[in-house]
């Protein structure tokens, strides 16, 4: 019997399995479309770094059993979430991946997100938006690994197999966003860091911006409300699940 999650805030979801299946994009209004192409024009005009490229939402989200989640996906660009700015209009929720990263001592990493981003001085787990499977792949629960795994090479260094990342937690936030959390295995802070300045200095050498600009270990909600900036609005509870689990 299923039964579907109610709108509650930031909730945390156990879970150990995760069905995944495909949707249509809903029909839009030829009048919402038209608010949500202007309202991504604007927005691009005051971040041009803004890229309208392919991306997945969430369709919908409901539990089947003990620790068992379905999810239906559906293909959209960045664009769709423009639609967040139109009067009267719904967007999907984001969908997107992240790692909770441990020391080896029981701290949790937390990064800062660059000035050139979207959510420029935003503290998150590392991780980003899923992208839609190409040339007849499946989009599972071992491609899902895989994009959190890439994630966590490209924006800290830190290469993990992606087999060796546990589905930890699926969290609902601001917008009905779902978030799939990973849980990496230890590490310690010194082997973070190196690998965080390698990764930082590879972009540099490059002439791009890098996505994260620096990051912090931290053991405890409180250390983590020191932290100056925006928070993202999964990251404290996140940090007092993972506190409080050990």
């Amino acid at each position: 019997m299923t039964e579907t999650l109610p709108p509650t805030g930031i909730d945390l979801f156990d879970v150990e399995r995760l069905l995944l299946t495909e949707a249509a994009e809903p029909p839009l209004p030829p009048q919402d479309a038209e608010a949500r192409d202007r309202a991504w024009d604007m927005a691009v005009r005051a971040n041009p770094t803004l890229f309208d490229g392919p991306v997945v939402a969430c369709g919908g989200l409901e539990r089947t059993g003990p620790r068992i989640l379905r999810l239906s996906w559906v293909r959209v660009t960045y664009r769709h979430y423009a639609l967040r700015r139109v009067p009267g209009a719904t967007a999907l929720p984001s969908l997107f991946v992240n790692v909770v990263q441990p020391t080896d001592d029981g701290r949790v990493l937390a990064a800062r997100m660059s000035p050139s981003t979207a959510a420029p001085g935003r503290w998150q787990l590392p991780g980003g938006s899923v992208e839609p499977p190409r040339d007849g792949a499946v989009l599972d629960e071992s491609a899902l690994a895989g994009h959190a795994a890439r994630e966590l090479a490209e924006e800290l260094g830190i290469g993990v197999a992606a087999e060796d990342l546990k589905l930890w937690v699926v969290t609902r936030g601001e917008n009905g966003s779902i978030g799939l959390t990973y849980l990496a295995p230890a590490l310690p802070e010194a082997t973070l860091r190196a690998d965080f300045a390698a990764a930082v200095a590879a972009e540099r050498v490059q002439g791009r911006e890098p996505e994260l600009d620096d990051i912090a270990l931290v053991r405890s909600p409180e250390e983590l409300a020191g932290l100056a900036g925006p928070h993202a609005d999964y990251l404290e509870p996140i940090v007092r699940r993972f506190s409080g689990c050990r």
